[in-house]
């Protein structure tokens, strides 16, 4: 499902990624922990291509990423991030949109799917992931695990392949944390591959199958959830 080969990726004078070699197999979850600054988001975000890379190779969900990605890929990138989704830290909901909204627009203005089909598929997702009721709320109505699970159900709707989250469970107190794991579980339960990146190490134990820790732009270590590990403080 995922190769990674030789990747490094620079800002200015500063080596973010540092030859990162690793696979990962259909239906994995990986949690990647490591001291703040170490590469974690960085690597994320080389995965879909948010963040392009200097050297090396990604193969990923079917696609081939390189440096040397130009203009003309944009219709493979689209296709790309549909492929893999990204939930991130702080989100970015619409606050002018409703749940329902939120959810129904890419599927509809960049998939060209009709609007029934969209809004029913929503409507399905929310009703999985315990939000029912609240398709017609708005982002600011929302508690942050509900907010959490709405970014989720977003990234669910373009059906992709792999899931990447970015710290999912970072400002959400006990109780919330405790809901976005469970949407987090069942989703690995159904075969969902994801890579988590998270000073949570509570949140590894459960749900990685293997964990990968990053320091100074190194993959320093892979471990089995079954093993104890270190919990990085932010």
């Amino acid at each position: 499902m995922i190769r990674i080969r030789n990747v490094h990726k620079r800002y200015g004078d500063r080596d973010v990624l540092r030859g990162i070699d690793a696979d990962v197999a259909a239906g994995e979850v990986i949690g990647v922990v490591g001291p703040s600054g170490g590469g974690k988001s960085t690597l994320l975000r080389c995965l879909n291509y948010l963040t392009p890379f200097e050297r090396g190779k990604i193969e990923i969900a079917g696609f081939t990423l390189r440096p040397d990605l130009g203009p003309a890929a944009a219709p493979m990138m689209r296709e790309l991030r549909a492929a893999v989704g990204m939930v991130f830290q702080d989100l970015h909901l619409f606050p002018h949109l409703s749940v329902l909204e939120n959810i129904t627009l890419a599927p509809q203005l960049v998939h060209k799917r009709p609007a029934a089909q969209a809004l029913r598929e929503a409507r399905e997702l929310l009703e999985r992931l315990g939000l029912g009721d609240r398709a017609d709320a708005y982002p600011l109505q929302l508690s942050g695990g509900q907010k959490q699970r709405v970014a989720i159900a977003r990234a669910l709707a373009q059906k992709p392949r792999v899931l990447l989250f970015d710290e999912p469970t970072s400002a959400l107190d006990p109780a919330l944390r405790g809901e976005v794991l469970q949407v987090m579980r069942l989703l690995a339960r159904d075969g969902m591959t994801m890579l988590v990146v998270t000073h949570d190490g509570a949140l590894c134990s459960e749900l990685a199958d293997r964990i990968w820790t990053l320091e100074a732009g190194v993959l320093t270590e892979t471990r089995g959830r079954a093993r104890a590990h270190a919990s990085y403080a932010i």
